[in-house]
Order: structure tokens, then C-alpha cells, then sequence
């Protein structure tokens, strides 16, 4: 072996033995005479996987290059693509002027070029037959290297590979017709899955250096382009060899104007003897004795007749298919089992398939149990992908629904599949399912349905966590409830979600089909497919009902901003921030045109809504309209009119005008049969006032949607909504989403009055446009949602967003249960096994919850900022937006008001212990101090800058800190300053103060910590190493750790006397994009006996203070937890997410 490749073998031989299975590997050796026989035994006589793969490489390190070549072809086909990339560098060269070997009169250079085209070694028995091979070279030769076919026909075991593979064992016959190489397909039996993988196989093959993609193709119709690119640009003048070839169909894959050669079976052959010599062969027998009633027994053969083909006195069975059967009985048992299971049945011969079905079923139940079907298992795959359709097709319906209702299965199958392919099989086999228990079926599709986004994520989240989720009546809950117990005894952690009864999830999908930003989404015209694109560069079309994804493209080179199904469903447009516009077909992913007129990015694309003359609209920031007419590969028209950028357009339901949208504050209606602009309304006008001069106000019209009717038309711009009459320009309705809310996307029902609209804070709602009310809130996206889109028939919507994923939600559910939210601004007070919480709602209703009960109990309205409840219950304080704040007592609902207001907005309350004086802060740089049973309040003014937050200190003291950068304590009693600690450089964004009062941590937007005593102005310690904003901190009780959480969802946990790093918690990031504790880390505490940590961020999650390590994730339906509130054992946990959904969760035991 050349030194090269003996040092590359060694290099990455650690690898190797880790990761590779040797028995396939071994079988394509010893097809390539590479290795013989008794070394696979020697290799197999190893106890562990990776011990037989150490004795392999140490076997190859002994023999030579054709070994090495032959070992990393195997490595390719089996699948190891990675590590056949880490081998190619030490690819020996071998000359094509090499001598003869003496054996075999074969040259090193056809050696070499055989084993790495992967084409068979001649069989150990063999005849040669020259005239045949030498008429199959004639025919290659007279291709001439133009594109063609030469066609081997023969039945089954005549030789047909074995002639092929000869035909190119020859030297100067392939340095003169084939100098580019040659590459051998075993193609067989297939169906398109198996066709995909060949094609895919062979194409990593061709782009070992990954020249061209380093994604492999994810359809037939990609793969085949990939195919003829590679054979023509890096392959030109090789042949490609496909054996036994079945159907015609397996052909048009590999037609792609290179040179071909195929082995396969000729029709009318196989008509008049079934196509296989072993039949003929056993005919031989009954010939033996009457050589003249050959006639009859073909005609027998020809009609299909078996069993009258008689015994005679000379032969014991009575027909051909029991002499077969005679023949595997006389076999060993071991060889008998091989026959068996490869016995290969024709075409026309009538199966009960229900028993082979019901044979498949108890073989898996023999030798495999659901919990310990392994990934590394090789036949693991196929009993995931095709077990449920086993037991459905033998009419094992009882097995059927006991597999399809286990949580364990679920689990095993999500966790190397992801979700899609079983929310199907709950569709394809419901009605089997409902027999049982419809309830059941119901909640394991919704299950999966709504946590589809999490389940297809890595690291895979806990499913039995996320099964205690689910309601108590739930199949899923019960079993989850119940591994969840057995669990907890062997020392794991979970969670009970104490009130999610009165939960409801309003979405029916949730499918993650991109890894960044989801820009648009749409429905195909019958409403069964959904295409979505966004900042990901991708297309992505996936089944409506399950998710289950049908294309992925690599749409264009920057950002995909929109796409549009045609009306009759066979394209899809996209377009893009790299100014193309592309049309793909919509089943095969075909690309069809590219049309790149635009000068700038092409914001909106969007199709006439009849199918017979499809037109397609476009808009960009080059301030132009383009319409598009698929016929032809230029643009039937432009149009000029805006003045700034076109944010969007439609088509009217007749497609008699195109309405289009833009940043220059109009909407405009064009004439598409002349392309003429018909009117144009000025939209920009309704937001003018007296104060603002026209030419200083920017308002963007972001988008349009037709009613059904074509007679009115609705827009969004900044924050309304306005519905205008097509003929008149009248102004119908206009809708104010609120100051802070800016209107993304709007589109109306095509059967109703109801428009659904996207908003800026996650939301989206439903309106009436007739009535001009709201009718429901759709809460469940945790980023901007960017589309939403009714479905044809308008019985659901899709929405779109900033967090990668597309939600589906029925229509008449989410009118029916538009949910009351609360702000997260909450209290929360523990006594014993009591939980009380005190929360404000969406519509300004203060709440007093009972956290064990449910029970709510709605005290008062008004517009509150922040709420905190006294030490023992009896009062209730709120700050206000305008600065007010106000007690309530419990017991009468008498109302104490302070009389000095803060100037600004309310942050911050909070009592004393004993509840008679109440501390606040405010968005100015003022702490209130108010003993409101007997004085004024009066403030604490030293700060320069707000006051971000405060705690309280033994004694009658008090600490302060804020955005000046400086923490203060105070003397509340004599109202002044006792220490003044000048502690960042920028904001203090939190303290904690140690259990024993002598020392307090600070951090900042600075990215450091710091640790202080009371009695230094200098810290103990400053702690680095955090990349963001160091946002919380909390010491452990026994005063001897402290945490401290940052921007990038990092935790460290730091010795407090020393001040160095024990621990670094979420140190990575495990997607693209997505740090480990989904976002900013917002608050920590420790446990009483410090062995365990609490956060909350993007979800909440609990930490093995001993090894860093995580011990539980709860995924709450929103995100951006702002705190947790924990009980004094640890036990009980309540936090609000940005839906406003509260969670209480109390530890199971």
C-alpha cells in the first residue's frame, strides 16, 4: 500500500473503528477479492462491533492499494459519506501503463478503475463466453462517446451481470472508449424510496470532493439533474452500468445523455418460461424420461398451468411448486431460514399477502421488544418506517392501536424520524383506530401535532415530561403519568402542571419546516399542500393534515421573501432579496423559469386565481409591477406608478384588476388585460394631523386582501386596519389595533366577513369586518408572525413567523374560545401547601388565584403596571400606568390611595414583612416609601438615572440599584444614604443579597458580575467570561455559590470565596441560531440544599449543581419568562410566559 494511503488509514483509523459496522463493508470486499473468506470469519470472531473494526483496518493495513480503494467504495455505498471524505486524500493513484498481472492477463489500471466503479469480480465458477462479450464491446464501442444504450435481455440467472462486467475487463478497451471511467448500479427491484437512494448513493459517489453540493438530492427529479451534470462536467467519456433493471420507469431516472449500458429481462422471454431457469432446470428431471413432451410442458408453463405438469413413475411429487417446496425442506435448518426469507415471488402469482403480513408482525415480535429496538440495530429502520403498515394490512387491528397508543413508541420513532410520518398513520389508519377509542387516536394526533416543532429539534426534548402536559383525561397523560412515577424513583425530575385545565390550545399543527425566519406561507389551491419560504434561502412544501414534508428546495441565493401556488397547483413562484423571480413545479421540484428583470429585491409574487390563463404578479423595491405570463420567458408588462417601494399585490377574484401595495402610502388598482393604473387611494392620509407636515410621515401600506366578492378591498398600514369600496374609494371601516402594535399582514376569509390579521407583539387576532369587533386572540407564537393565510375553503388559517415555524388553526375553534391572557407581571405568595396569585389581565382585571383550586376571584379594573400582595394576604397593592398607586384590603374592598403619584409609569411594589409599609419604583430615578396607615409617602432621590429594582435589607434597610450604574442602601427610618457603591460602568441590571446579609452580587449589561461586602466599597470579586449581558444572579442558601445567567442563554456557577468558575451551564448552542436555554437566562435560584438550580429564559429548566449538567426542561407554550416564583422547598414553581398563560408546576413525587 503507498505510504499516502497507509498514513490516511492511520490518521483517521480511531474514527473508523468507532463508527463502522463490518459486515456489509466485508461483503463488498470479498466481492472485490480483496479479502477472502476466512479473514471475514477471523474479523467476526471479535466480541464488540468496534473490535471487529480495529481487526478489519489492521487487515487492510496489510495489503494493498486496491484494498484501500475497495474498502473506501464500500464505505460509500453503505452510506459512511463522512468517513469515505476523510479517506479520499489517500486515494492511490494507479497507472493505467501498469504491466499485466500474470494470472488473470487483467492490467492494475482496470483493476483499479473496476474497484472503484464498484463493478463485480468475475464469480469463482466461471466460462468465458467471448463471442457474446465481444458483440456487447462492438456495440459500446459504435456509442462513439455520444449519449446511448446498449441492452443485455435475458431471464433471470443466464449471466446477463457477469457478461456485463466482462465486457469491461479490458484494457485498451476502456483507455480508448471509456478513459472517464466506469460505474456499476445494481438497481433490481425498486420502488421510488429505493430508486431516490440509489440515485443518491451513486451521485456522493461522483461528488466524492463534494464539489458540487455537500447536501444530497431529496427527490428523483433533483437527483437525476444532479446525475446528468455530474456525468457530463466531471464524469464526460465513463460508462454507467445498470444491472437488472425491472421497470421502465426506473429507466427515465437515469436518462440523461451519457452512455449507458443495462442488464435486463426480455418480456416475451420471460412470458414463455416465467422468466427462470431454476423452473427449467427442474423440468429437466420429468425430461429425463420422456424427452419428447417438451411441447407440453411449455405450453403447461405458457398457460400458467403448474399442476399439470404430472409426476411420473420416475418422479414423486405431484407438481413443480411441491417440488420446490420438497427442495427447501431438504435443505439445513440455518440455509432454510435464508431461503425463506429471500425467496423472490413473480409478478403474477396470486399471495396471501395477509399472512406474509402477519408473518412480518410475529418476526418482529420474536426478536425485538418496542424499548429495546435500538437505532444502531440495522433492520431498526424498516420496523419504524413499516411496522403500523404490517399490522394494518394483516387486520391486526388490536396490535395495531396498542402500537400506535404507546408513549414508548412514539418516542422511539419521533426521536429518529421526527413526527410527520406518524401524524400520517394516525390519518391513514383511523378508521382502524377509532375502533378502539376515537378519544384516544384524537389525543395522540394532537400530541404530536402541536409539539411537531419540538420533536423535531435537537437535543430531543423529554417526551414524558411533554406528556404531562396534556389534560388528565388524556391516553398520553395517563401513560406519560405513569412511566413519569417509575422514573421518579430511580432519582429522575418532573413536573406537574398544576392548572392546565383551564388551558386550551387553539392550534391544530405546528410544523418547524425551516431553520430561521419564516417569511410567507400558503395553501395549494385544493387546500392539501402548504408551501413556506424564508431567510433560510429554502422553499418547503409539506401535507396540510400531518406536516409530512414533500419538497425541500434551495430556492435561490439570499433571502426567500414570498411564494404562491398557481391555480391549478403545478407551480409554486418564489422570489427573492437576490431580485429573481422562480417558478418550480410543485411535485417533482423541477425548476421551471427564472425570470431576473427586477433591479432590486422582489418583495411579493402572487398568481390569478383561474387556472386557464395563468398570470403571475410581482412587486419589488425597484418600485415597479411586472406581470408574467408563463408561456413566454420575458415580462408581458411593467407597470409604472409608485413611488417607493411595492410591499405587496393581488389579484381580484375575477383577475380583472391587481391590487398592489407600497411604501409611498397608497394603494393602487390596475387595469391587467392593459396594464393601466385604474385608481389609486392615498392611504397616508388617514394619519395625518395638524402637528406633522405630509412630507415628514412615512407610512408603509403593508398589504391587501380582497373580499369574495371583489367589491371591497382591505389594507394594512402602521397600525389600523381600513376596508375600502372597490367602485366608490369610500372608506368602509377602519380598525385601531392599539399604540403599540404594527399591522404585518391581513387576509380575508373567501366565504365571511372574518379577516385575520398579524400583529407586531406575536398576535394574531380575528376580526369581524362587519361589526368592526374583535372575535378572538390566537396566542401561540413565540416572534414576530409575519403571514397569515386562509385556507380555500376557509375552515382554518396558517400563520407564519420570526420563530421557524408555520401554526395551522381551525377557524370555528378559535372563535369559539378566545381566551382571557394575563400580563407577566405577577405576585406570588406560599404559605404551607397554599399557592396564591395575584395577576392583571388583558382587559385591565385584577385576578386573586387560587393556584391549588383554580378558583379566580376578579377584585377591580384599572390600568395596572405592577401588583404585589402583604406577607399574610389581608392587602393587595397596584401601581398604575400614570404613576398612582393603590391598597386594597382584602376583607371589606376598602382602597387606600397614595397621595404623591410617581411622574411616571409604576415598575416595582412591593410590602414589608409586616405589611404596613409599601416600597415602589418607578421609570424615573425615585424609590417611594410609603407607611400607609399612618403617613405621607415620601421618596428616596440619589440616583441619576431610573432605578431598575430594589430589595429589601434587615434593619429598615434597603437596596437600590440602576441604569446609573450604582447600587445604594438606605436607611428607610432616617431616609438616607449609608452606602453608595459605584459598581459598572453601565447599567446594573440585578442584585441578590446572601442569606447572612453580609455580602451582595451585582451584573451588568457590561458582561460582568461582581461580588460585594456590605463593609467594602471595593468588590471581593469581578467575574468574566460571560458574552452578553450578565441579566440575574442568585446565591445558593448556604452562601457558597452563586449563579449568574447571561443574553446568550449561558449559566455559571462561580465560588463565591474565591471567585472562580465551578461550573459553565448551556455552554453551547445546539441549532443554528439557538442558544441552549432559548434565550436570555432572566432569573436563578438555588435549592435549600444546593444541589439543584432553577431557570427561566426562552423555558424553564433545572440544573445538577454538582455536574452542570441538566436535569429537566419545561417547554412552557411561549417564551421570554421575565421570572419564576419558587416555593421555600422547592416543590412549587409559577411563572407567566409572553402569551400570558400561567403555570403553576409542582414537583411529582
Amino acid at each position: 500500500m503507498d505510504a499516502k494511503a497507509r498514513n490516511c488509514l492511520l490518521q483517521h483509523r480511531e474514527a473508523l473503528e468507532r463508527d463502522i459496522k463490518t459486515s456489509y463493508i466485508m461483503d463488498h470486499m470479498i466481492s472485490n477479492g480483496v479479502l477472502t473468506v476466512s479473514e471475514e470469519e477471523k474479523v467476526k470472531n471479535e466480541p464488540t462491533q468496534r473490535q471487529r473494526a480495529a481487526m478489519l483496518i489492521k487487515m487492510i493495513l496489510k495489503k494493498d492499494n486496491h484494498s484501500y480503494i475497495s474498502f473506501y467504495n464500500a464505505l460509500l455505498h453503505e452510506g459512511y459519506k463522512d468517513l469515505a471524505a476523510l479517506l479520499h486524500g489517500g486515494i492511490p493513484v494507479v497507472s493505467s501503463s501498469d504491466g499485466k498481472d500474470s494470472v488473470s492477463g487483467i492490467t492494475s489500471y482496470v483493476r483499479t478503475v473496476l474497484c472503484e466503479g464498484g463493478v463485480p469480480q468475475r464469480p469463482v465458477v466461471f466460462v468465458t463466453r467471448k463471442k457474446l462479450v465481444n458483440a456487447i464491446q462492438q456495440k459500446l464501442s459504435k456509442l462513439n462517446g455520444e449519449p446511448g444504450w446498449v441492452t443485455i435481455y435475458g431471464m433471470a440467472g443466464c449471466g446477463k451481470s457477469v457478461l456485463a462486467a466482462e465486457a469491461v475487463r479490458d484494457h485498451s478497451f476502456l483507455e480508448d472508449c471509456f478513459p472517464g471511467g466506469v460505474h456499476w448500479v445494481s438497481v433490481g427491484k425498486q420502488d421510488k424510496s429505493g430508486l431516490l437512494m440509489k440515485l443518491q448513493n451513486l451521485c456522493a459517489r461522483l461528488d466524492q470532493d463534494e464539489s458540487f453540493s455537500q447536501r444530497l438530492p431529496l427527490n428523483i427529479e433533483e437527483a437525476k439533474d444532479r446525475l446528468r451534470v455530474l456525468m457530463l462536467r466531471k464524469h464526460p467519456r465513463s460508462l454507467l452500468i445498470l444491472d437488472d433493471i425491472w421497470d421502465p420507469w426506473v429507466l427515465k431516472a437515469f436518462d440523461n445523455q451519457c452512455q449507458i449500458l443495462l442488464t435486463t429481462r426480455d418480456k416475451s422471454v420471460t412470458d414463455s418460461v416465467m422468466g427462470s431457469p431454476l423452473v427449467v432446470s427442474l423440468i429437466g428431471a420429468l425430461l429425463r424420461d420422456f424427452p419428447n413432451r417438451w411441447e407440453y410442458y411449455l405450453r403447461q408453463l405458457q398457460n400458467k398451468q403448474f399442476k399439470r405438469i404430472r409426476k411420473s413413475s420416475s418422479y414423486d411429487y405431484e407438481a413443480l411448486d411441491e417440488a420446490m417446496s420438497i427442495s427447501v425442506e431438504m435443505l439445513r435448518e440455518d440455509i432454510k431460514d435464508y431461503y425463506t426469507d429471500l425467496s423472490i415471488i413473480q409478478k403474477d402469482v396470486k399471495v396471501p399477502t395477509k399472512d406474509l403480513h402477519k408473518k412480518m408482525v410475529t418476526q418482529f415480535q420474536r426478536h425485538h421488544q418496542l424499548h429495546s429496538l435500538t437505532p444502531d440495530q440495522e433492520d431498526c429502520m424498516y420496523w419504524y418506517n413499516f411496522l403500523a403498515y404490517h399490522m394494518a394490512s394483516a387486520n391486526m387491528h388490536k396490535e395495531l392501536c396498542a402500537l400506535m397508543f404507546s408513549l414508548d413508541w412514539i418516542k422511539a420513532k419521533t426521536e429518529l424520524v421526527g413526527p410527520a410520518h406518524l401524524i400520517h398513520e394516525f390519518v391513514e389508519y383511523r378508521h382502524i383506530l377509532d375502533e378502539k377509542d376515537g378519544t384516544d387516536c384524537e389525543n395522540f394526533q394532537e400530541f404530536l401535532s402541536l409539539n411537531g416543532h419540538l420533536l423535531g429539534r435537537q437535543p430531543f426534548p423529554n417526551i414524558v415530561q411533554l406528556g404531562l402536559c396534556e389534560l388528565e383525561t388524556s391516553e398520553v397523560y395517563r401513560q406519560a403519568k405513569l412511566q413519569a412515577k417509575q422514573e421518579v424513583d430511580n432519582g429522575m425530575l418532573y413536573l406537574e402542571w398544576v392548572n392546565k385545565k383551564n388551558m386550551k390550545n387553539l392550534s391544530r399543527l405546528v410544523v418547524r419546516p425551516h431553520t430561521d425566519a419564516v417569511y410567507h406561507a400558503c395553501f395549494s389551491e385544493d387546500g392539501q399542500r402548504i408551501a413556506s419560504c424564508g431567510a433560510d434561502k429554502t422553499l418547503q412544501v409539506f401535507k396540510a393534515e400531518t406536516g409530512e414534508k414533500l419538497l425541500e428546495i434551495k430556492a435561490h441565493e439570499d433571502e426567500v421573501l414570498c411564494c404562491a401556488f398557481s391555480a391549478d397547483d403545478r407551480f409554486i413562484a418564489t422570489c427573492s432579496v437576490d431580485k429573481k423571480v422562480k417558478i418550480w413545479n410543485s411535485m417533482t421540484g423541477e425548476l421551471v423559469r427564472i425570470y431576473d428583470e427586477h433591479s432590486e429585491q422582489v418583495n411579493c409574487c402572487h398568481f390569478t386565481n383561474i387556472s386557464s390563463h395563468l398570470l403571475l404578479a410581482t412587486g419589488s423595491n425597484d418600485y415597479f409591477l411586472k406581470l408574467w405570463d408563463l408561456n413566454q420567458e420575458e415580462c408581458r408588462n411593467t407597470m409604472f406608478g409608485h413611488t417607493n417601494s411595492v410591499s405587496h399585490c393581488r389579484f381580484s377574484p375575477d383577475d380583472q384588476v391587481l391590487a398592489s401595495c407600497s411604501a409611498d402610502g397608497t394603494l393602487k388598482l390596475w387595469d391587467v388585460k392593459s396594464a393601466n393604473e385604474r385608481k389609486s387611494i392615498n392611504v397616508k392620509q388617514f394619519f395625518l394631523n395638524s402637528e406633522e407636515p405630509q412630507e415628514d410621515l412615512e407610512v408603509i401600506v403593508k398589504c391587501c386582501s380582497w373580499s369574495a366578492d371583489g367589491a371591497k378591498i382591505m389594507v394594512a398600514a402602521k397600525n389600523k386596519v381600513f376596508l375600502f369600496d372597490i367602485h366608490t374609494s369610500g372608506l368602509l371601516a377602519e380598525i385601531h389595533m392599539g399604540h403599540h402594535s404594527t399591522v404585518q399582514y391581513c387576509d380575508f376569509s373567501p366565504h365571511n366577513h372574518l379577516a385575520v390579521v398579524a400583529l407586531s407583539q406575536y398576535c394574531v387576532e380575528l376580526w369581524s369586518m362587519d361589526s368592526g369587533l374583535k372575535v378572538a386572540d390566537c396566542r401561540g407564537h413565540l416572534s414576530w408572525v409575519h403571514c397569515v393565510m386562509f385556507s380555500p375553503d376557509g375552515s382554518s388559517f396558517l400563520t407564519s413567523s420570526d420563530d421557524q415555524t408555520v401554526r395551522l388553526w381551525e377557524t370555528k375553534k378559535v372563535c369559539k374560545n378566545s381566551a382571557t391572557v394575563l400580563k407577566q407581571e405577577i405576585d406570588v405568595v406560599f404559605q404551607e401547601n397554599e399557592v396564591t396569585v395575584l395577576a392583571v389581565d388583558n382587559i385591565r382585571r385584577l385576578q386573586l388565584i387560587n393556584g391549588n383550586t383554580g378558583q379566580i376571584d376578579y377584585l377591580t379594573e384599572a390600568q395596572v403596571s405592577c401588583c404585589c400582595l402583604s406577607p399574610h394576604l389581608q392587602y393587595l397593592a397596584f401601581g398604575a400606568e400614570d404613576g398612582a398607586i393603590q391598597i386594597l384590603e382584602l376583607l371589606n374592598n376598602r382602597i387606600f390611595q397614595s397621595r404623591n403619584a410617581h411622574k411616571t409609569t409604576v415598575r416595582h411594589i412591593q410590602f414589608t414583612a409586616d405589611g404596613k409599609t409599601l416600597i415602589s419604583s418607578s421609570d424615573d430615578s425615585a424609590v417611594q416609601i410609603w407607611n400607609w396607615q399612618s403617613e405621607d409617602p415620601f421618596f428616596l432621590q440619589a440616583h441619576q438615572e431610573t432605578v431598575k429594582d430594589f430589595k429589601l435589607l434587615k434593619n429598615s434597610r434597603l437596596l437600590s440599584w440602576s441604569f446609573d450604574g450604582t447600587v445604594k442602601v438606605w436607611n428607610i427610618t432616617t431616609r438616607r444614604i449609608e452606602k453608595d457603591f459605584v459598581c459598572h460602568q453601565d447599567t446594573v441590571l440585578s442584585c441578590d443579597i446572601s442569606s447572612d446579609g453580609a455580602k451582595f452580587s451585582s451584573t451588568s449589561a457590561d458582561k460582568t458580575a461582581k461580588i460585594w461586602s456590605f463593609e467594602l466599597l471595593s468588590p471581593l470579586h469581578e467575574l468574566r467570561g460571560h458574552k452578553g449581558c450578565v441579566r440575574c444572579s442568585s446565591f445558593s442558601v448556604d452562601n457558597t455559590m452563586l449563579a449568574t445567567g447571561d443574553d446568550n442563554g449561558e449559566i455559571r456557577i462561580w465560588n463565591v470565596s474565591n471567585g472562580e468558575l465551578l461550573h459553565l451551564c448551556a455552554p453551547i448552542s445546539v441549532e443554528e441560531g439557538a442558544s441552549t436555554h432559548g434565550g436570555w437566562v432572566t432569573d436563578l435560584c438555588f435549592s435549600p440544599d444546593t444541589k439543584m438550580l432553577v431557570s427561566a429564559g426562552g423555558y424553564l429548566k433545572w440544573w445538577n449543581v454538582l455536574t452542570g449538567e441538566s436535569s429537566q426542561t419545561f417547554y412552557t407554550n411561549g417564551t421570554n419568562l421575565k421570572k419564576i416564583h419558587v416555593s421555600p422547598d422547592f416543590k412549587t414553581y409559577v411563572t407567566v410566559d409572553n402569551l400570558g398563560i400561567l403555570y403553576i408546576l409542582k414537583i411529582l413525587e
